[in-house]
C-alpha cells in the first residue's frame, strides 16, 4: 500500500473524522471530497444504502482518478416502517438541520403507540477503483433503540437521540472510542480494513 492515495467520497465532515480514525493505522494517505469544492456532489438516487453507496463511488473514482471509498448509510426505526433510511440524510428537506430532522422523528414516533422504539444505524460501504469499477462491497449493522429526547453533544446527525443495544447512553453521549468498537460505521470498515490489508500481500 505505500504511496496509496485513498479518496473518502463525503464532504460530511463527521463521515470524514470517523473514517479518518478508523483507518488511521493503514499506511495509505486520505484524501476527501471537502478538497476538491469543484467537483459537485451526487444526486443520490439509489433505493437502498448499497446502490447509494456504489453510485458516490464510482462517481468520485471516476472525477478524481483515485481510488475512492464511499458509504451511505442512515436510521431505519421499525415502528415507522424503517423510515427514514436512506432519506436519513434528507428527511424533512435537504436544508434542514439535525435537530430538525430529529424534532421531526421524535414527532412521527409520538404518533404511532410510541412503545416500539426499536432501531438500527445501517452502513453500506464501497470501495471503486481509479476507472470507476467497483472493487469491493460491505455493509455493517448497529442495533438500538430511540431515546425519549435527544441527549449528550458528541457525534453528528441522529447520534443524540440513539441508543446503541447493550448500552443506556446515547451515541451523543459515548464517547469516540466506544462508537468506534460498535458503531455500524466500524464494523463496515473492519471489511474494508481487510480488502485494503489485500494490497500489501504478494
Amino acid at each position: 500500500m505505500k504511496n496509496f492515495e485513498l479518496f473518502i467520497a463525503t464532504k460530511n465532515a463527521g463521515k470524514i473524522r470517523e473514517i479518518e480514525k478508523l483507518l488511521e493505522d493503514l499506511p495509505i494517505t486520505l484524501r476527501n471530497a471537502g478538497e476538491f469544492d469543484e467537483i459537485i456532489e451526487p444526486d443520490e438516487t439509489g433505493e437502498t444504502f448499497a446502490e447509494n453507496a456504489i453510485l458516490k463511488a464510482k462517481y468520485y473514482a471516476e472525477k478524481t482518478e483515485m481510488w475512492s471509498l464511499a458509504d451511505d448509510s442512515g436510521l431505519e426505526v421499525e415502528s415507522l416502517e424503517w423510515q427514514p433510511g436512506v432519506f436519513s440524510a434528507r428527511y424533512g428537506g435537504a436544508e434542514a438541520t439535525n435537530e430538525e430532522k430529529i424534532a421531526r422523528l421524535l414527532n412521527e414516533l409520538k404518533q404511532t403507540d410510541d412503545k416500539n422504539r426499536q432501531a438500527r444505524f445501517v452502513c453500506s460501504m464501497a470501495i471503486a477503483d481509479n476507472s470507476g469499477e467497483v472493487q469491493f462491497l460491505t455493509h455493517g449493522i448497529c442495533e438500538g433503540k430511540i431515546a425519549s429526547h435527544p441527549k449528550g453533544n458528541n457525534g453528528f446527525g441522529y447520534d443524540p437521540i440513539f441508543v446503541p443495544e447493550g448500552f443506556f447512553e446515547t451515541f451523543g453521549e459515548l464517547s469516540g472510542e466506544i462508537k468506534q468498537q460498535i458503531s455500524h460505521r466500524s464494523r463496515a470498515i473492519e471489511k474494508i480494513i481487510e480488502f485494503l490489508h489485500s494490497f500489501s500481500t504478494p
